[in-house]
């Protein structure tokens, strides 16, 4: 049950001690309830409320990637047959569970969502890890989901661009423990939008702590960079300082591509950008434009250009003064308390600064063109550029890393499919040898290692490199080798997967037959489409006749003494004519041959 009492008014002590609140004295009132903090204010209507936890994704591994998702599920299945507008959403730093209502159906909401993070129904574990699966396979991938792969590995941030590994091996003791610990009363924040706390709220939750989102990695070794992408998609994204100034230069971004791409260059239906919050200190900053084939290069151009313009300082004070005025815009909504709740929230949670609309007012006042250039240059500096062309070299972007830096030694295990192909199988990882350079995963560094029965194996690394071990696919690849293999990754990292059909099981390719060399070694493959094809052949030798037929035509002519050369001319425009009929059969057999 809630109380008013003076225990309440030191808790609320102890809340405005772990972020500084003054901000909100006047718009938003704040107390906590059973040891969550609370913020409220007052607007018409239904009641709408939001228990946020901060913890999401991010704070999973690979291989128990899911698990926070699966907490939310189970904590709303009781809920199934409501009457009320709720649900859950799980992102990269934070859990919520918002509902909207009359008072008793948000009380009644929030108290069964907490009953149920005390003591989740995890006899219907394995039914919401296969609603879970489900709601993936039917999920399209987004235009940049490949992104945070290459940026952050696989790992933190970078997780979103996985699938939800969890969802296959986690245990009620792992999602139960996750719960215990991550969805505490020191780790959440409620609000709602009342002038009061309603009486009858229950938000027993166990006792933990505020924990802080996790460090950043990275998987770029250099910054600009680029990666390449889907056709008719190009992506830019970069990392930067959490200012106001950051925040104004994502909405002069989006209005420079729109101008350029979409209302001069008329290459792009859709061109804009954005900016987001990732943690207390950083936000990502996310630029897109689509493009039809024949003009993706001239939307990569576009998206340079606008940048070297606006890196330049090259700004209109009328193109921020439109960008401030459309932000400032957002401090004349009616009940200006209640529709900043969910932002103060997060800030809260995140242990971000809380401005109030006056603070954060004069901060927009005092954005420059001058500041807006810096964030430029930082975004630029930071960026990792997705191109559907063939590179982004030219403008500077260093190509993100296609291979690892080295590769181990162990046994060696040649492509039953290309002999240009090795696995290598050592005590410290695995490596995949390709003619372009090595593919490395690290014991010591592996995000998770998925296993099948029939022995198939792929690791993945922290860095994002992955390598497959098909014992089908390499010779030697015996199930001792993988009985070593097991041994060697951390429990902790391996993901067991279920019983492949037949026809899933990989089969390597049909190989032409084989010649062996004179020493008995390695087999050298000869194919058909190694020789010169006969049409190629036959018009060459038509070339050589017909060039015979000339010389010798000039031969005659010279001897003579009014000699008729233009015989010869006559003789121009067919050789000519078989000139470049030969030349193209001679391209079509060079590509045949690789």
């Amino acid at each position: 049950m809630t109380t008013h009492d003076a225990t309440m008014r030191s808790e609320a002590a102890d809340l405005t001690a772990l972020t500084d609140l003054t901000a909100l004295d006047g718009l938003v009132a704040h107390t906590t309830v059973q040891g969550v903090p609370v913020l409220h204010a007052p607007h018409p209507g239904d009641i709408t409320a939001g228990l946020i936890f901060r913890v999401g994704r991010a704070d999973e591994t690979l291989a128990t990637s899911g698990v926070t998702h699966l907490v939310e599920h189970l904590a709303l299945h009781r809920l199934g047959m409501s009457d009320g507008h709720y649900n859950g959403a799980t992102a990269n730093t934070y859990t919520l569970f918002h509902v909207t209502g009359s008072e008793d159906e948000v009380v009644a909401y929030l108290n069964d969502v907490c009953a149920a993070l005390r003591d989740l129904p995890l006899e219907r574990l394995e039914t919401e890890k296969e609603i879970l699966r489900t709601e993936a396979a039917s999920r399209a991938n987004h235009v940049n989901s490949q992104m945070a792969l290459w940026r952050y590995g696989a790992q933190g941030y970078g997780l979103s661009s996985y699938d939800e590994l969890g969802t296959w091996g986690l245990t009620a003791d792992q999602v139960r423990n996750w719960a215990q610990t991550r969805f505490t009363r020191d780790n959440a924040v409620l609000w709602i939008t009342s002038d009061r706390v309603p009486d009858g709220l229950d938000l027993t939750l166990p006792t933990g702590r505020r924990i802080p989102a996790p460090a950043a990695s990275s998987a770029l070794p250099v910054t600009p960079a680029y990666i390449r992408g889907d056709d008719g998609h190009v992506v830019f994204n970069a990392v930067l300082r959490r200012s106001t100034a950051a925040a104004v230069f994502a909405d002069v971004l989006g209005r420079a591509l729109y101008q350029d791409l979409r209302h001069e260059g008329g290459y792009s239906y859709t061109a804009e950008a954005d900016y987001s919050p990732r943690d207390a200190d950083f936000a990502t900053l996310t630029a897109y434009a689509d493009a039809l084939p024949r003009k993706q290069a001239a939307v990569v151009g576009g998206f340079v250009d606008a940048f070297a313009r606006l890196r330049a300082g090259r700004i209109e004070q009328a193109e921020l003064d439109s960008v401030r005025g459309k932000l400032l815009k957002r401090y004349e909504t009616p009940d200006l308390g209640a529709a900043l709740l969910p932002s103060y929230a997060l800030s809260l949670l995140l242990g971000h600064r809380i401005l109030s609309p006056e603070q954060h007012t004069a901060e927009l006042r005092a954005v420059t063109v001058a500041d807006l250039r810096e964030v430029a240059r930082e975004a630029w500096d930071d960026g990792l550029l997705q191109v559907p062309t063939r590179g982004a070299d030219w403008a500077g972007f260093e190509p993100a890393p296609q291979y690892s830096s080295s590769a181990l030694t162990g046994t060696r295990h040649p492509s039953l499919e290309d002999d240009g192909v090795t696995l290598v199988i050592g005590t410290e990882g695995v490596s995949l040898l390709l003619p372009g350079g090595p593919v490395t995963v690290r014991y010591d560094a592996c995000a998770a290692m998925t296993t099948r029965p029939d022995g198939g194996r792929v690791l993945t690394g922290l860095d994002g490199f992955r390598v497959a071990v098909e014992p089908t696919l390499f010779e030697g690849v015996t199930a001792e080798r993988i009985a070593a293999l097991d041994a060697a990754v951390p429990a902790a990292a391996v993901v067991p997967l279920p019983v492949r059909e037949p026809e899933q099981i990989p089969k390597p390719r049909k190989r032409e037959t084989p010649v062996p060399t004179a020493g008995g070694g390695e087999a050298v493959k000869v194919a058909a489409s190694r020789r010169w094809p006969v049409g190629l052949v036959l018009m060459v030798a038509l070339d050589v006749a017909f060039g015979l037929g000339l010389l010798f035509a000039v031969v005659r002519l010279s001897d003579e003494t009014h000699p008729a050369w233009s015989i010869l001319a006559r003789a121009i425009l067919p050789a000519a004519v078989l000139i470049r009929y030969t030349h193209r059969a001679y391209r079509r057999a060079q590509r045949a041959r690789g």
